[in-house]
């Protein structure tokens, strides 16, 4: 469980997020959304305990989060970003190995069995098995981003945080690893993840955060979210809904009015 009560986050000593309210539960998996620059990895990161928060109480499982050492914060929580990091001359396996530094001691610096078998279920959940010899370097960026996957998964912890997990990667590629998520989170994890598609976030997330105006604006599951008018005003567009075969909703940012009518006539066809 993660809890914020009345949290508020700086950044360049000015506040970028306040008023921050909210709990998240083992078995979900909530979606931050919102424009850019509008916070979604500062949260991660506080969520995270790597960045702090200047103001309110963060919990974890019902401890305040900065009353946790950092060997504690990371085997309770793994944060995936895709961060700039020079790991080329790394294999892949190795660099996905990382994830197991938190179960270790400082003097431990062999793998033992159990990290071997962690980093081959995690490396086979992302789909990289066939990779795990190849140079980190060699790797496409969307290969990368699922090596980064891997790492985390490869932590085990019950909390997972991903930002931006979808970048870089193909449309089959993004539903396999929203799909791995969603089983995760069905299987106990929490997990948390920041996204640019509103689509995406609808289609795999339990619930949404919507992020703006400083603050969490919503927290609702999809559908209560997608017809909400808040998030037109968040986004500064006036948004459009099409609605999707099975129901549910598909948002579009100024979608002309023969590509709407081609999304409701796909909608309607029985092999859509």
């Amino acid at each position: 469980m993660i809890e914020l009560r009345d949290l508020t986050l700086d950044v360049g000593g000015r506040p970028l997020l306040s008023r921050l309210s909210a709990r998240v539960d083992a078995c979900e998996f909530v979606a931050v959304i919102g424009p850019n620059g509008v916070g979604k990895t500062t949260l991660l990161r506080a969520l995270a305990g790597v960045h702090r928060y200047s103001g309110g109480t963060m919990l974890v499982d019902g401890t305040a989060i900065d009353a946790l050492t950092a060997v504690e914060r990371a085997r309770r929580i793994a944060l995936v970003t895709a961060d700039d990091v020079l790991l080329d001359a790394l294999a892949v396996r190795d660099v996905v190995g990382i994830g197991r530094f938190p179960h270790h001691r400082w003097w431990e610096w062999r793998s033992r069995e159990d990290d071997d078998a962690a980093v081959t279920r995690a490396l086979a959940s992302v789909g990289m098995t066939d990779f795990s010899e190849r140079l980190f370097a060699t790797l496409s960026s969307g290969e990368r981003q699922r090596v980064w996957i891997a790492l985390g998964l490869a932590q085990e912890t019950p909390i997972l945080l991903l930002d931006e997990p979808t970048s870089h990667l193909d449309l089959r590629a993004a539903h396999e690893i929203l799909a791995l998520l969603r089983a995760l989170a069905s299987s106990g994890k929490l997990v948390v993840c920041a996204l640019h598609d509103v689509n995406e976030a609808a289609a795999y997330a339990d619930r949404i955060a919507l992020l703006g105006e400083g603050t969490i604006v919503a927290l609702e599951p999809p559908d209560a979210l997608l017809n909400d008018a808040r998030l037109d005003g968040v986004y500064g567009i006036a948004l459009e809904r099409v609605g999707v075969a099975g129901g549910g909703l598909r948002i579009y940012a100024g979608v002309s009015d023969a590509l709407r009518a081609s999304s409701e006539r796909r909608s309607r066809s029985p092999n859509a």
